[in-house]
């Protein structure tokens, strides 16, 4: 074999590793991708749960706090905001105003319930309602799966931006416009703890 013929073959099997490396850097993206919009849709089960107990919630403690309807209508305007802003992350968790949008309306929401739990407190006939200490308890095993679902999914946020943002990565990433995934975390120290309420 000439000396040419020799550079020819080495070129053409540095192209080929060049174009498998794509293909493997592309795919690992794409499947880092995947995994955290995974995660996004275990954190939208658990929402929705919430958010579907949260009417109950409201219409169980209607009837003991008919003084308070103002706090009522809060939660519940609170929970249709939150229920929106979690559709619009669900559609696209990559979507950074999206995810903000939803970590100031499940800040609201965590405000407006914190409100009711405290008026809830001051009423022994609500304290003592079976149903209402059935929401609870279901609301608070909620909140921690929830907890629980949003680590998983700022691990996989995390694994997916620092894959994409590393060199020779990142060359891939901007080529095929993966964009950097947004954490579901929360901005206010007193929105990180579930809602409590004690019925003892």
């Amino acid at each position: 074999m000439s000396v040419l013929a020799w550079i020819a073959l080495g070129l053409f099997v540095l192209v080929l590793l060049a174009v498998f490396w794509l293909i493997g850097a592309y795919n690992r993206l794409v499947t880092l991708r995947n995994r955290f919009k995974n995660a996004w849709a275990q954190i939208d089960v658990q929402l929705k749960r919430r958010y579907d107990l949260i009417p109950n919630l409201v219409e169980t403690a209607r009837g003991y706090l008919k003084h308070e309807r103002g706090t009522l209508e809060a939660v519940i305007a609170a929970r249709n905001a939150a229920v929106q802003a979690s559709g619009r992350v669900g559609a696209n968790p990559a979507d950074p105003e999206a995810m903000k949008a939803l970590v100031a309306a499940e800040g609201t929401l965590a405000g407006t319930l914190g409100r009711l739990f405290a008026l809830a407190e001051a009423y022994p006939d609500l304290k003592a309602n079976q149903t209402m200490a059935q929401l609870m308890e279901e609301l608070t095993s909620t909140e921690n799966k929830i907890a629980f679902a949003r680590q998983a999914y700022n691990d996989a946020v995390m694994v997916y931006n620092t894959q994409r943002e590393s060199f020779p990565t990142n060359i891939v990433a901007g080529m095929f416009n993966f964009g950097p995934a947004e954490l579901f975390q929360v901005e206010k120290p007193e929105e990180r703890a579930a809602p409590r309420v004690s019925f003892s």
